[in-house]
């Protein structure tokens, strides 16, 4: 166990000193491997993780569906889904923070990134909420939450991770995270809600829409909604493949841009080279885990720990609860990808042995994995917002964030105490 703590202690010097994560954690776990074991098999590690995920089939769905939110994102999609919510929204006290949490879950329904959301919806939403003298921390905060929907509704890049990493179909495994999604929406909607009603000034009224206008930014939605209706449509019923609706859904996205007209030949360009550069990091980071987990399991550390939850002899909701904490904490220091890779071999062989669905509990760690890129102190996705307005602190997101953790505790109880809303759609799959 002293292994492990050395590593972590020496992973967040490195993160502290600036190094990529996944260099971070790749250095550590081949060094920490060679002093504890032997350099031969420390090196010839790095070459068969490496090998072995790069060609694994299951990955091969991640830059399908990066260049699918990618052609969104380059389209200016993100604008029309933020005009359909405000149409409808906007008038009423904090609808322009509503329609921003819709517009970011019509964003992750085509997007598998948290960060390319919150970039793409920060520089849509948070102007508009501006000008109509929203609290600068409570608009950038609105962004970051509603991001955190990305990992969850389907596609998610976090989904795949966890589903190569535990032989859970990730078929399924998209179809469950489809009703958490809707509630999270209607959960942080509630939260706005009530967050305006006591302070008015956080979120004022903006402009009614006329039903012309109302109709029109409908229309210009409808495709983008038929698009994820096929897409998660033809996985729910065994049309076709996860893989193949990664491929499916990228097509189509390039047909919807195309017949908007917003691609130029330079635009697909730098859409392939950010596609490849996007999907190389997350290998990184992905291969920097694995080596990493590899130390922690060479050091008796993951098996010591699955021993002494297991003689505790915890109830599901009480695992369940340490579970959260624990990923919390390390949601406030790690990247979602990162965080799933290093825990998930170590957490799944408890919770399976205690009787948790491997499916809820794929949904449990998606969630919480979210809700800790957005806990301070240094929650990443409460950072990206920042970065896109530079006149709002820190301190003003920090603040702003506070209360959509009252909407996560509710979901989190809510999928606690019903678990069909998780297993109800994968049960139903062919």
């Amino acid at each position: 166990m002293s292994a492990a703590l050395i590593a972590f202690a020496v992973l967040f010097v490195l993160l502290f000193l600036g190094l990529p994560i996944g260099l971070a954690m790749g250095l550590v776990g081949v060094v920490g491997f060679g002093l504890l074991i032997d350099w031969t098999p420390a090196f010839a590690l790095v070459g068969q993780i490496a090998i072995d995920n790069v060609m694994n089939y299951n990955f091969s769905v991640l830059p399908l569906f990066i260049l699918m939110g990618a052609l969104f994102a380059h389209s200016r999609m993100a604008d029309e889904l933020y005009e359909a919510g405000n149409a409808f929204l906007g008038h009423y006290r904090g609808g322009l923070a509503m329609a921003t949490i819709l517009a970011c879950g019509g964003f992750s329904a085509v997007s598998g990134s948290s960060l390319a959301c919150a970039a793409a919806m920060t520089k849509v939403s948070v102007p508009i909420m501006r000008r109509y003298n929203y609290a600068p921390g409570f608009a950038a905060a609105t962004v970051a939450a509603g991001s955190t929907l990305d990992i969850l509704i389907p596609p998610s890049i976090s989904m795949v991770i966890y589903a190569t990493l535990t032989d859970v179909n990730l078929g399924k495994l998209m179809m469950a995270g489809f009703l958490p999604g809707l509630l999270t929406i209607g959960c942080y909607i509630a939260v706005i809600v009530a967050v305006t009603s006591i302070w008015p000034r956080l979120g004022p009224a903006g402009a009614r829409t006329g039903w012309r206008d109302r109709l029109r930014a409908s229309r210009d939605v409808w495709p983008m909604v038929l698009l994820f209706t096929v897409v998660l449509g033809g996985i729910y019923v065994g049309v076709f493949t996860p893989t193949e609706a990664a491929g499916i859904g990228a097509f189509g996205a390039f047909v919807l841009a195309a017949a908007r007209r917003r691609l130029t030949r330079a635009q697909i360009a730098s859409m392939i080279l950010d596609t490849a550069l996007t999907t190389s990091t997350i290998f990184f980071v992905v291969i920097g885990a694995l080596l990493f987990a590899n130390l922690i399991t060479a050091s008796g550390s993951a098996a010591a720990l699955q021993q002494w939850v297991a003689s505790l002899n915890l109830p599901q909701t009480a695992l369940i609860l340490v579970l959260l904490a624990i990923y919390i904490v390390l949601g406030c220091m790690l990247d979602a990808s990162a965080m799933t890779v290093l825990t998930v071999p170590i957490f799944f062989p408890i919770v399976t042995q205690a009787g948790i669905d491997p499916i809820w509990f794929g949904i449990f760690v998606i969630i919480v994995v979210g809700i800790g890129m957005i806990t301070p102190p240094v929650g990443l996705l409460l950072f990206v917002v920042r970065a896109f307005v530079a006149d709002v602190t820190v301190r003003q997101v920090f603040y702003g964030i506070l209360p959509f953790f009252v909407g996560d505790a509710v979901r989190i109880g809510l999928l606690i105490l019903f678990p069909g809303i998780v297993l109800v759609l994968p049960q139903m799959m062919k």
